[in-house]
């Protein structure tokens, strides 16, 4: 029972030195606007997503739209709190959250090719900046059981249009057995236990 060591930032597969996560929009109006899935468990599945990454030590690159000039509410008190205390929030104008110069840099500092998207819409705040970085040369990531759009039809068309461009899909269960990887790590597998029971995957090992 010999493991391999971590392949780090060649690993072809995500894990915790490759990846980077981004929250995009996830306020008031954006989350009631949802209409492709249960917006109770939207929120929910969301929080695990960050959960995962907090637990993996996985960058979290966080922006809002259009609160600082008032047109709009901050990110959901349940989600921030998740993220925590000192994660800086990208506030922007821009629809295209890629277009907004200080994000852009701040998933590039990062030095990680492989994102992680969790954005509402998806039919625009997902789509745009996926497309984009795909271009770039990054690896996208959307989290389907963690984002939504304002109708399923337009939900399932992002996400058809994103994939057809190289996105890659991925779930909240998939993406934690990913990062787990192996059950030596045993400094981790008691959250991620506790994370897929929260999930349902692991209602077993609850």
């Amino acid at each position: 029972m010999t493991s391999y060591e971590p392949r780090g930032t060649n690993d072809l597969l995500l894990n915790p030195d490759n990846t980077v996560l981004t929250l995009i929009d996830y306020q008031p109006m954006q989350i009631n606007s949802i209409n492709s899935m249960n917006r109770s468990e939207l929120v929910r599945h969301s929080e695990i997503a960050i959960k995962l990454a907090k637990l993996y030590n996985i960058p979290i690159i966080h922006s809002t739209v259009n609160v600082k000039n008032s047109r709009n509410q901050d990110t959901i008190p349940r989600l921030r709190k998740a993220i925590g205390e000192g994660v800086p929030v990208y506030d922007r104008t821009t629809i295209n959250a890629w277009e907004d110069k200080e994000y852009r840099e701040a998933i590039k500092q990062t030095g990680r090719k492989k994102i992680l998207m969790l954005a509402l819409w998806t039919e625009a705040c997902l789509t745009f900046p996926t497309l984009v970085a795909l271009s770039e040369g990054f690896e996208v990531y959307p989290i389907v059981d963690a984002v939504g759009g304002t109708s399923p039809l337009a939900h399932e068309t992002a996400l058809r249009r994103v994939e057809q461009a190289g996105a890659q899909l991925i779930s909240l269960a998939q993406l934690g057995c990913e990062l787990q990887r192996d059950w030596n790590r045993k400094e981790t597998v008691p959250d991620f236990v506790e994370l897929m029971a929260e999930l349902g995957a692991f209602s077993n090992f609850a």
